[in-house]
Order: structure tokens, then sequence, then C-alpha cells
């Protein structure tokens, strides 16, 4: 089965809102780790408008499966990687305008840079995953720069409004996935998935983890977040 990596990034967002210091990131990867995600991921953004440092702290000191930092391939977030030490970093495109990430990361044209901070992540320990569109040059970049694993960017397909752009953007999903896998690296899949979508990755073995955030985060709001990591947990189970 393939495991749930929980985003808690979207209660950080809710505390920003009022600039308070509730809700608590760190209590909602306590609890999701408690209705069994096996990880919880954050993103630590140049702007930190939502996870800041003293979250990522407080979170890798609790959490008893896997810290997944998802970050920029800066200088800046090397450095913050490399002394907090997560067990995984994603490494992702990041822009300040944009409301959530629009893309995956262009490992072609930022080659140089992204190798760099590849090597210098993996020779302190931690493993390393690149946020990809489901294009199969950057899925085999991937491979040729010794990433450990990618996530696949699943938001066209999340978003498409038609069933003709949803059936093209899941096969470009599928073929990614295939790819990745037969190249053998590790195959995550994340962004836009909610209880409705979640439901279309039925049969693909090759993800081996899905990483979801909002949705959860925003069920949590009604019904609580180990109820709805456990539903969630539920159709990943009965993919």
């Amino acid at each position: 089965m393939a495991q749930l990596a929980v985003n808690v990034d979207h209660v950080a967002t809710l505390r920003e809102a009022r600039k308070a210091d509730y809700p608590e990131p760190a209590a909602a990867a306590v609890l999701a780790e408690t209705a069994g995600a096996d990880g919880i991921v954050v993103h630590l953004r140049e702007d930190r408008r939502h996870i800041n440092e003293r979250d990522v702290r407080l979170v890798k000191s609790l959490v008893k499966s896997k810290l997944i930092l998802e970050m920029a391939a800066t200088s800046e977030m090397l450095g913050i990687a490399l002394d907090i030490r997560p067990d995984e970093v994603t490494l992702v495109p990041e822009k300040r305008e944009e409301v959530t990430t629009e893309g995956g990361l262009d490992i072609i044209t930022h080659h140089n840079a992204v190798k760099e901070t590849i090597e210098a992540l993996k020779n302190g320990g931690i493993k390393v995953s690149l946020f990809l569109d489901p294009d199969l040059d950057q899925i085999k970049t991937a491979h040729r720069l010794d990433a450990d694993m990618v996530e696949i960017h699943t938001g066209a397909f999340c978003e498409a409004q038609t069933y003709i752009k949803k059936e093209k953007s899941f096969l470009r999903i599928v073929n990614a996935a295939k790819t990745a896998s037969k190249l053998k690296l590790g195959v995550n899949a994340g962004h836009g998935i909610c209880y409705n979508t979640i439901k279309a990755f039925k049969g693909l073995k090759e993800i081996d983890e899905f990483s979801i955030g909002h949705s959860i985060v925003s069920r949590a709001v009604f019904v609580g977040m180990e109820q709805a990591v456990r539903d969630m947990r539920a159709l990943i189970k009965a993919l």
C-alpha cells in the first residue's frame, strides 16, 4: 500500500491569517501521525508566509515517522536543511507572487544548481526528492542527477475541468510514474489531490507515497485532524 505524507503548511496559514500563536502546526503533525500518517511535510518558503524555522525544528523534534522538508534549491535553504537535518528534502520551484507551488522544478534548465544541492544534501545524509511535472525528460534528468525520488506534480490532473483534459493529464502521470519506477527512483505524487481525485490512482502501484495537505487540513476543520487523516488513509488503502 502506498504511504501518506501529510503536509501541515495550511495549519500555519490559518495561524498567520491573524498573526496569532495558534493553531500549532506541530500539534497537527502529532495528531496526523497518531491517525496513521507515514510522514509529515512542511514547506519552508523564502518569504516565510506560513511555516517558519521554529515550526520546522519543533516538528522535527516531535515527529516519530519522518520529516520531509520542501524547499527551494538556494544556499540559504541548504544551510537550514543541513542544520535541522530532516529525513528527506523535496526540492521545489518557488516564486514570491504565487499562491502555492504552480508547477514542477525545471531541472534541465537549473541542472547545475540542482546537482550541487543534491550532492550537498546527500553528503549530509539526507534523502532527496525532486518535485517535477510529469515530463519524461525531467524524470530521466532526475535519474542522471542521482536523486533518490521524484514527486510527480498532479495539479494539472486534479484541477482539470473537462474529462478530456483529465484523461490526458492522468496519462502523463502514469507514464511518468512507470518511467521513474523503471529507473529505480522512488515515486511520490502530490499537489491538489483530494478525497475525490485520489480514487483515480487505483491500480497505479508505481506510486510509493502521496503527499497531501490542503484537502486534509480543510476536512480537519469539520471533522478533526485525526479523522481527516484516517479517511484519506482508508481511500489510499483501497487503491
